[in-house]
């Protein structure tokens, strides 16, 4: 299959596929104060930065190479928050499979794919923000946020579900082991990620992101971190996904021979902070198109997520109580607020008193 034939195919057949984000905009932008209306102009890097990459092909050698490898993820996720893998065992052609898969989803009419029974999942599709207070909290892009337990109910869209249903093992498989290679570095018993997400609300998430004529005013997606213990995110050639580092947005360079990894909020609470979720965004885009997609590792929502070394830096909390609170935050601000609600105070009053006394001896 000649999938750049198909693809154009596709979009000549396409009609009105965009949801209405400029709408949505315009309103915002005329409650809004001249000047105020565009995002934050933080400082960004202009040279792509350069990710740790891992060759995951070293585990399935021998046990020095193993322990190398091993290493090298641990410090990756220390040091960085996000890495990339190669020989990660995701086969090509199956995530070729699922961006043309995902395009021919996107290309439907809007009128047709903001139905609630698209796909016959209610409540899949998602697009901008419907709870955005001003422009810029606006995501310049749409998506399909599919629980993995629920891929299978894809009955009348047989080659998607085959598709998903491939990519979401192997992703899945892929972010157990690398949780396993972390967990045991905290010394958790390998057994403790697979028990909590084997039927957990893991989901792939299908990103589109249109081309913006205010892409200096909005996100294609705003700065976030994620709500799980791991994400495994593909993105093909198009360019759009930054990192903050140190205080600076840097680019990330898309390679389609690598997966991304990046640490969420559930697993640094689990690691006590010894592994940091980094906040991530999209910028939005004059004239490109961009799709990716991503495997969010979750566990069910009866779990507690709980700090494994002791004085915990947070309260224990179970994943319903994150979502719904998260739920919460960005209803009434537009923003997600994340783990600083749960922080144990008595723990931000001991740390700041250290931060004192050093700043006095510093002095």
């Amino acid at each position: 299959m000649d999938l750049l034939k198909a693809e154009t195919e596709l979009k000549q057949l396409s009609m009105d596929i965009d949801p209405p984000l400029q709408v949505c905009y315009n309103a915002l932008m005329k409650g809004e104060v001249e000047g105020k209306s565009g995002r934050v102009e933080d400082e960004v890097e202009e040279t792509y930065e350069d990710l740790p990459v891992i060759d995951l092909g070293l585990l399935k050698m021998g046990n020095l190479e193993r322990e190398k490898c091993k290493k090298e993820i641990v410090e990756a996720a220390r040091n960085w928050g996000f890495f990339q893998v190669m020989n990660h065992g995701v086969p090509e052609r199956a995530l070729k499979a699922l961006l043309y898969e995902q395009k021919k989803v996107f290309y439907h009419p809007f009128a047709h794919k903001s139905l609630g029974n698209f796909l016959n999942l209610g409540g899949t599709y998602r697009w901008g923000n419907p709870l955005a207070l001003s422009p810029s909290q606006i995501s310049w892009s749409e998506a399909f946020h599919i629980a993995v337990l629920d891929v299978s109910s894809l009955e009348e869209h047989v080659t998607l579900r085959s598709t998903m249903e491939t990519v979401a093992k192997k992703f899945g498989s892929l972010a157990e082991s690398i949780a396993e290679i972390l967990g045991q570095s905290l010394g958790i018993k390998w057994s403790y990620f697979k028990e909590r997400c084997e039927k957990g609300k893991s989901s792939l998430r299908l990103n589109r992101y249109p081309p913006c004529p205010f892409a200096s005013k909005v996100y294609g997606l705003i700065p976030h971190t994620d709500s799980d213990y791991l994400t495994i995110l593909y993105q093909a050639h198009t360019s759009g996904l930054q990192l903050m580092r140190d205080g600076t947005w840097f680019p990330v360079k898309p390679n389609p021979q690598y997966l991304l990894v990046n640490i969420g909020d559930l697993l640094q609470v689990v690691s006590n902070d010894v592994f940091k979720s980094i906040k991530h965004r999209v910028v939005a885009s004059e004239e490109d198109e961009r799709f990716s997609f991503a495997y969010f590792y979750c566990p069910s929502e009866d779990v507690m997520i709980e700090s494994c070394m002791k004085p915990s830096i947070y309260k224990q909390f179970s994943y319903k109580e994150y979502r719904q609170q998260i739920e919460k935050d960005v209803e009434k601000t537009g923003n997600k607020v994340g783990l600083s609600r749960f922080f144990l105070h008595h723990m931000l009053d001991s740390m700041s008193k250290v931060s004192n006394v050093n700043s006095r001896d510093s002095s």
